[in-house]
């Protein structure tokens, strides 16, 4: 990240980028030993306040772009790369600083691609990457459907990204209640599922309609749409984790890792397609996506349990 103060050539600034990716991934993976270790007995309430952190400090990121951009300056900029680089350096101070967590002992029988060959995992991945893409419904497809197709106020854009990060920030909790074992969890990625059908039916149907009726239809939306989101991100982490067996939880979180972003990369492209150019009817195509995916996941987490080889091993 600092690096990118420096450089000046496309090349270099690819290099910069791709390095932070690389970090970004090799610590998403750490970070699931690691937060299993630290949860421990109250993991999925644990999980569910850091869910709530990492929204709240989104926001907070965002103010302080604002600024720079308000400012639109040189050091503005600066600034605020620089200010970010820091924020690593003093995450890194805090992790070295927690106490060491003993390894889990591996049984013999343990491969460095043990992930791979646990095809109901997979499974689960892919579902869960699919139903990922609804991260982008409100960043990348909602702010181009209210400027080019609806006649809802402008400012709402801005204000999809506030209501969403607010709701999470104050449900995440209260929605991870009970989503702690993979039957719970299956139920919560099913409903998360109809939920982002509703909600974009509604956010499709503001299309059309005056301006008032527009911006109750996109809020309705958009409030419904969130609440999905926080029953998949509750389903999501405690598959991700109660389906892992402790000794390759790193491996494993890499993979379903790279099944959301995978999921992220391919989101603007497909939501694009359904929700941009195929207008209406596409929405609701989409959102029929989320419910098939909801509704396949308590089935496959089903056969991942029968084919766990670690199945009685506590989440």
């Amino acid at each position: 990240m600092a690096a990118l103060v420096l450089v000046q050539s496309f090349w270099l600034v690819l290099v910069a980028l791709c390095m932070g990716e690389l970090a970004r991934s090799a610590g998403g993976a750490a970070r699931g030993p690691l937060v299993r270790g630290i949860g421990a007995a109250d993991l999925t309430r644990y999980r569910a306040y850091l869910r709530s952190v990492a929204n709240l400090a989104g926001s907070c990121a965002a103010v302080a772009a604002g600024f720079a951009v308000q400012y639109d300056t040189r050091p503005a900029y600066l600034a605020l790369v620089l200010g970010n680089a820091l924020s690593f350096v003093a995450s890194a101070a805090i992790i070295a600083a927690l106490p060491s967590l003993p390894p889990v002992p591996a049984p013999q029988t343990a491969s460095p691609w043990e992930v791979l060959k646990d095809r109901a995992y997979v499974a689960v991945t892919v579902l869960d990457g699919i139903m990922s893409i609804h991260h982008q419904v409100l960043l990348f497809a909602l702010p181009l459907w209210i400027v080019g197709h609806t006649d809802a106020p402008r400012w709402l854009i801005g204000g999809a990204a506030l209501v969403n990060t607010a709701l999470v920030v104050l449900l995440q909790v209260r929605a991870s209640r009970g989503v702690d074992d993979r039957a719970t969890a299956g139920k919560a990625m099913r409903r998360s599922g109809v939920a982002f059908f509703v909600g974009m039916a509604a956010m499709a149907a503001a299309a059309g309609l005056p301006s008032w009726l527009a911006l109750t239809g996109i809020v309705v939306g958009i409030v419904v749409h969130t609440i999905g989101e926080l029953w998949h991100t509750a389903g999501s982490l405690e598959l991700r984790f109660s389906l892992a067996p402790a000794h390759a939880q790193g491996q494993y979180m890499g993979l379903f890792g790279f099944g959301a972003g995978l999921a992220n990369v391919i989101a603007p492209t497909v939501l694009a397609l359904f929700c941009i150019a195929w207008g209406v009817p596409g929405w609701l195509l989409l959102g029929g996506v989320f419910v098939v995916a909801g509704l396949l996941t308590p089935y496959v987490v089903r056969w991942a349990e029968q084919t766990r080889p670690y199945a009685k091993q506590p989440a």
